[in-house]
């Protein structure tokens, strides 16, 4: 009775529970790969974004009129098919949308991944891996709080701490970085920037199977550390030089 009793618990039902589980399985592999696979586009349309940004910052190297050319530049690019403005909006909803994809991945596959962990180690070891993982997600906090600030400060609200005005997008770039506490609040979530870019890059490489080989990772990494430093290095220039008197009014 046993037997047969053992053997019918592995029958129909059994097999039909096991059946499940492997299709769930790979369902759930499809999901993260989906998932990543998210990240990966959105992180790239971002790395885009800032080095496009970075270059316009570094027009405030060739005085007031250039600058200003630029920004007025960018309200009218696309005219007359489009309206004032119009390309401008349409690069802010792809970014937004690719933030708001970006995060959703990201919170996503985090808490995924503590679902997964239902076990905790008695000893923690602190791995290189690891340390990147926590990094990347509380500089990703970080950085999602900077451009809060950012859009207060030069976009939406044009706030001047010095009491200036701000219809002026080149004054106002001065009288911001002129604040040393403002300067130093943006070098370091451009250094927080910088490492979330480090890590992304590399990590969207591996997504999108471009390290397959030992050259490859090799090349992978040589690119994500020049997309760090450059982007990093770019941004800073300008505040930098503000605060040391070189770029003025």
């Amino acid at each position: 009775m046993a037997t047969q009793t053992s053997r019918q618990g592995s029958g129909p039902a059994s097999g039909q529970a096991a059946a499940a589980t492997l299709v769930q399985t790979p369902r759930a592999t499809r999901t993260t790969i989906y998932l990543k696979m998210l990240m990966a586009g959105s992180g790239l349309i971002f790395i885009g974004f800032v080095l496009l940004h970075m270059y316009g910052n570094l027009k405030a190297f060739a005085g007031h009129d250039a600058f200003d050319e630029y920004a007025h530049h960018l309200r009218t690019m696309g005219t007359p098919i489009l309206p004032e403005s119009g390309a401008l909006w349409i690069i802010r909803t792809v970014l937004v949308l690719s933030l708001v994809v970006h995060v959703y991945a990201a919170v996503t596959l985090w808490r995924r991944a503590r679902r997964a962990r239902t076990v905790r180690y008695q000893v923690k070891k602190h791995t290189g891996a690891i340390f990147a993982s926590r990094l990347m997600r509380w500089g990703g906090v970080t950085l999602l709080l900077f451009i809060i600030w950012h859009l207060l400060n030069f976009t939406i609200g044009k706030v001047n701490v010095q009491g200036g005005a701000t219809n002026d997008p080149y004054n106002l770039l001065v009288d911001t970085f002129d604040t040393w506490w403002l300067t130093l609040i943006y070098l370091l979530a451009m250094t927080m920037l910088g490492a979330h870019l480090h890590h992304g890059t590399w990590s969207a490489m591996q997504t999108l199977g471009l390290t397959g080989t030992e050259r490859a990772r090799v090349r992978s990494k040589r690119l994500a550390f020049a997309v760090a430093v450059v982007v990093t290095g770019g941004f800073s220039l300008v505040p930098i030089f503000v605060l040391a008197g070189v770029i003025t009014k």
